[in-house]
C-alpha cells in the first residue's frame, strides 16, 4: 500500500498502518536526531517522543503527502526540546552517511569524517539542525523552513552562520597526525 494509503488508515486509528509509516521511517528520523543531539540516547527518546506526538496528533495532518516532513519536523521539535531540557555533556556520535558511496580510501573517509564531526560540535542545536535536514536529509530550504516552522530567510541566514562556523573549525583544524609511532601521514 502507498504511504497516503497508510496515513489514511492511521488517521482513523489504525495501529498497523501507523507501526508500518514509522518503522519505514525510524531509521532516518533516528540518524538525523543525532545529529543534532550528539547522543545516541537522547536520540532514541526524541525519536519516541516525536513518534508517540505523532500518533497523537496525526488525525490533525491537514496533508497526508507532508507525512514525513511533519514527521520530520516533529523529531527536530523533540530534538530541541530536550537539548534545551538537557543541557549535559557532550557524547561523540560517530557521523555515517545516509547512503554512503563505495570508497576505495577509507583513511580519507575517516579523516574528512572526523573534520566534519569536529565542525558539527561548533554548531548550536539550531545550526545543526538546518544542516542536518538540508545536507544529510537532502530537504530543499523551503521544506526546512516548513518543517522548522520558520520563514525560509531565517533558515538560509542559520544555514549561512552555521557553514561559516563549520568552514572556520575545518581552516583551524591541526594538520593530521599519524595514529602509528613512525608512521607517516600522505
Amino acid at each position: 500500500m502507498d504511504q497516503r494509503g497508510l496515513v489514511e488508515r492511521a488517521r482513523g486509528g489504525d495501529h498497523d498502518a501507523f507501526t508500518e509509516l514509522a518503522r519505514g521511517a525510524v531509521t532516518r528520523l533516528d540518524r538525523a536526531a543525532r545529529l543534532i543531539l550528539r547522543d545516541p540516547e537522547l536520540a532514541r527518546d526524541a525519536v519516541q517522543e516525536a513518534l508517540i506526538r505523532a500518533w497523537h496528533d496525526l488525525p490533525g495532518l491537514r496533508d497526508p503527502e507532508r507525512f514525513d516532513a511533519w514527521l520530520h519536523r516533529l523529531t527536530v521539535n523533540a530534538c530541541l526540546d530536550l537539548a534545551r531540557r538537557r543541557r549535559r555533556r557532550v557524547i561523540e556520535v560517530e557521523l555515517d552517511a545516509i547512503d554512503a558511496p563505495t570508497v576505495g580510501d577509507h583513511a580519507g573517509v575517516l579523516a574528512d569524517r572526523e573534520v566534519v564531526d569536529a565542525a558539527m560540535r561548533r554548531l548550536d542545536e539550531h545550526g545543526r539542525a538546518i544542516v542536518v535536514l538540508h545536507y544529510f536529509i537532502g530537504m530543499p530550504l523551503t521544506e526546512v523552513a516548513a518543517t522548522l516552522g520558520v520563514p525560509i530567510g531565517t533558515v538560509k541566514s542559520r544555514l549561512h552562520r552555521a557553514l561559516g562556523e563549520m568552514r572556520v573549525a575545518v581552516e583551524t583544524e591541526p594538520a593530521p597526525t599519524s595514529p602509528v609511532p613512525g608512521g607517516q601521514v600522505a
